[in-house]
Formats: structure tokens, sequence, C-alpha cells
């Protein structure tokens, strides 16, 4: 049967990436951790370390593993502090979000909602794969994206490949963001014949470029210029230095972007469902929960 001690020995090794360094961290000898970590490998039928002479890494199998093993000894040092320590604890939540400024938003409120005088919380706007990994690996609690006809059936397979499932919170049309001085910026509906003469601005995605990965729809469309850029300061200064425009769900906020820039619909048929995903078995914290309270709260600005 695998132990506590065996779990926090693995992470340790995994953390240091050395046996000597996760043995003198952990006040045992490096004799003993070695047997520990062969023994826990057996109880469990996967090889989680890879050793080479360079030190030690984690397999693929194993960074699965470890993520568990992290979120057991989370739990039992939280056990630990509230019920046998006494110790006041802080609340924990982490959410990794594609470029929306609702969900930052939201975050805000959260944090205002409760008032905590401790607390230990983490928002990241990241690339679409890092949004799915960073849930995969415990590093977030859950993370906000957006699912379409067009990349529907490619994620739902890759979350079920990582023990991941997803959760619509609302659906949207398609609008055309861009800054209020663009010519386009007072029309009532903007089609894509109209766009020819302005970059399309669209979030690189890093080594994984994939169409499918992409943060705006309709991402196989023949765009006469495009510009990627890594974060939405950028992506703003570009709309108004360059008369450049992205796609998106239509839910901006004023009070992160500022009042320069709207969201004009597109002539186009095409939906987004926006959602969540989270570790498949694993409840939502009250904190997680709070949050997709405010974030439903949203559905109220799309307009369909």
């Amino acid at each position: 049967m695998i132990s506590l001690n065996q779990l926090k020995y693995a992470v340790a090794l995994s953390d240091e990436k050395s046996m000597n360094a996760a043995a003198a961290k952990l006040f045992i000898s490096q004799p003993s951790l070695s047997a520990s970590i062969r023994e826990l490998e057996e109880e469990a039928g996967i090889k989680i370390f890879r050793r080479t002479n360079r030190g030690i890494s984690v397999t693929p199998e194993g960074v699965e593993f470890i993520g568990y093993a992290r979120q057991v000894m989370e739990q039992y040092s939280l056990i630990e502090s509230r019920y046998i320590s006494h110790e006041a604890v802080r609340d924990r939540f982490a959410v990794s979000t594609q470029h929306y400024s609702f969900a930052v938003e939201a975050f805000v409120k959260l944090v205002q909602f409760y008032g905590m005088d401790e607390y230990d919380l983490a928002v990241k706007e990241t690339k679409t794969y890092e949004v799915i990994t960073d849930v995969r690996d415990f590093t977030s609690e859950m993370g906000i994206l957006y699912v379409n006809d067009f990349n529907r059936r490619v994620l739902e397979k890759i979350f079920a490949e990582n023990s991941l499932s997803f959760h619509p919170l609302f659906d949207c049309r398609i609008y055309v963001y861009l800054w209020k001085g663009n010519p386009l910026a007072k029309k009532k509906e903007i089609g894509f014949e109209e766009l020819s003469g302005y970059p399309c601005l669209s979030f690189s995605q890093g080594q994984n470029n994939s169409f499918y990965f992409a943060e705006e729809v309709l991402s196989t469309y023949e765009y006469k210029r495009i510009i990627k850029a890594n974060d939405r300061a950028t992506m703003l200064n570009l709309m108004r230095g360059l008369l450049g425009y992205t796609l998106c769900s239509g839910i901006i906020s004023e009070e992160l972007n500022g009042n320069d820039y709207c969201a004009v619909p597109l002539k186009s048929d095409e939906k987004m469902t926006i959602g969540y995903i989270k570790r498949k078995g694993i409840p939502l914290s009250q904190i997680a929960s709070k949050y997709l309270e405010i974030l439903s709260g949203y559905e109220k600005n799309v307009l369909l």
C-alpha cells in the first residue's frame, strides 16, 4: 500500500531532480530514499522517474502521478493544520484562462467578495495548451476556455486523455473587438469583406500553434494581414496604433481595458461556448464555486 511518506518523497524528488538533494531536504539517507522510490514504483505499477547521468526527471506517466501526489500532500497539510495543529489556514485557489478580461474581472470581484486577511490566490492568462496542462498538473483548479463546432471534437479528446471534463457556462455569437477610433467601430454589424483592409490580431500559441488551439474563432480563414501578440496589453496597443482587430465573445471589461474599445457583431452564424475545465472526479473548492457563480453572472452581457 502506498504511504504518505512515499508520496512526500516522490514530490520532493520531482522538485529537487537529484537523489542526494532530495534526501538532504528530507533528512534521510540517499539509499533509504532510493529504496522507498523503488518500492513506490512497484506499488504504483509505473515508472515515475527516469534516472540519467544528468540527474532525475519525471516520466510522462509520472507527471500525472506526481500531480495527484501533490494534491494528496496539500490536502493532508490542510487537515493537519486545521484539525491537529489548529493553525489558521489560508484559502487557496488558482485559475488559468485564455485571454478573457471578464475572467480576470471576475477574479477581482472574487477577492473583493471574500475580503480575506490571508489568502493564496492566482490567476493566469495564458495559451490554450497551458490552460489545459495547468489544470491537468494541478497548477490550477480550473481553466477557462471556449469550444465551438470546429475545435470541439479535438479538444474534448484532449480533455478525456488528460482526465479533464468541460462544463459550459454560456454561448456567444462572434464579435469584432476594435478601437473606437477605427472607421468600422460605428457600424451595427461588420462583414469579413470590410475587415480585409485591417490587420487581424491573434494571440500567439507558441510551440502548440494549432488551429484547434487558436483563441480566436474562424482561425482557418485566409486573413490577408495577421499579427500575433503575446498579451492583452499589446493587443490593445495594436488596435489603437495599427487599427487592428480581433474576434471575441463580445463580453468586454471597460473597468480593466478602458472605454476606448468596443465590440461590434460579426456577420456570421458561428457561435462559441465559453466554459471551464476541471479534473474529473474532484469536487470544486468553496472558493472555486464562488468564482463560477460570479463568472456565470456575465451571461447577462451575452447577446445572441
